[in-house]
């Protein structure tokens, strides 16, 4: 196993890749049938991948890359069997890049034994990088974030994903209306906002309170996973429990908002 990564270059390269997207964002027309849509995904996945791979072997070689397939359940219910690895949600927010919308990022997490070690979130439009290194905080450029201090739950911000690709559970769609109805009752602001490394990140920066997802999202939870635990940020499964790997829901924020939603009707998601 390495341990004489240079993380401040990786994170320098994580932003020459997702600078290389900015030419062209909003200069392609939006597909208009389901083949030119996969295939724009398709096209946008290989790019970022490569150009990450093409940047970061030769400053950290012999590190595996492992496909983080966000279509394929099995492969996010445990860590892949190798000590040390990179995985990438290569364009974590890509629909949002094709749609003409704001909010995709490069993600990119090493896994040192069967756990997320340094974590990047890149955001190119705003030019924010979100990172972290396990045990040694999580920054937003050179500052260290803090989650926010509020107390009032009529004034914190949540945030509401689901498992669109997956859908693991058969009854995931009466969970994900239990779960909006649930922060609905329990917080002022309810928002759906689409990257999740980055909302994760953000709960790391104090900008949003909580996060919630149900069903299985493994993969493109583990960059901001890392960062928002690193500036403190508590986290479980949706119903209280300690997060594992695989658990299939997670519920990340701020101590009094995860407090505000387990003790208030909780729908035992």
């Amino acid at each position: 196993m390495r341990t004489d990564i240079d993380y401040q270059r990786i994170i320098e390269k994580v932003r020459d890749v997702g600078t290389l997207f900015l030419p062209d964002f909003r200069k392609k027309a939006i597909p208009q049938t389901p083949d030119s849509f996969m295939a724009d995904l398709e096209s946008i996945e290989k790019r970022s991948l490569n150009a990450l791979q093409d940047r970061i072997n030769p400053i950290a070689s012999g590190i595996a890359w492992i496909d983080d397939n966000e279509f394929d359940g099995e492969s996010q219910r445990t860590p892949a069997p190798i000590t040390q690895y990179w995985l990438c949600d290569t364009m974590d927010g890509a629909v949002q890049y094709i749609q003409h919308l704001a909010g995709w990022t490069i993600n990119l997490v090493l896994i040192q034994q069967g756990r997320p070690h340094f974590a990047v979130v890149y955001d190119p439009l705003q030019d924010e990088l979100f990172w972290a290194l396990e045990g040694q905080g999580a920054y937003l450029g050179q500052t260290k974030l803090e989650l926010n201090r509020k107390t009032d739950p009529l004034h914190m911000l949540a945030v509401w994903e689901y498992g669109h690709q997956l859908k693991t559970d058969a009854h995931w769609q009466t969970k994900s209306e239990k779960a909006f109805s649930a922060l609905l009752g329990a917080f002022g602001v309810v928002r759906n906002y689409g990257p999740h490394g980055l909302q994760l990140a953000y709960v790391g920066a104090g900008r949003i309170d909580l996060f919630l997802q149900v069903d299985l999202d493994t993969h493109n939870w583990l960059a901001g996973l890392l960062i928002a635990q690193e500036a403190g940020a508590l986290i479980f499964s949706s119903d209280g429990k300690p997060w594992t790997w695989g658990t299939p829901s997670l519920l990340v924020g701020t101590p009094p908002a995860v407090n505000t939603f387990l003790t208030s009707t909780n729908p035992q998601l």
